[in-house]
């Protein structure tokens, strides 16, 4: 598909009262640790592909979140 092409009528404009409400929100620095894991958990993230520490620190973090609300 060609960018000419992409239906853009259901995107609502973009303008100064909402860049107002806006916030930023910077990624949060991770701290290096040394964690001692399953060998059968590191390899199926790591056969998960390119990211692997990204999505265990993103399951940790929604089991976090699942037992804290």
């Amino acid at each position: 598909m060609k960018d000419t092409e992409i239906d853009f009528t259901d995107i609502p404009q973009i303008d100064k009262a909402m860049f107002k409400k806006m916030v930023i929100r910077m990624p949060v620095k991770k701290a290096a640790l040394s964690l001692r894991l399953d060998p059968r958990v590191i390899e199926w993230f790591k056969g998960q592909g390119p990211g692997y520490q990204t999505r265990i620190n993103a399951v940790l973090q929604s089991y976090v979140e699942a037992h804290t609300h």
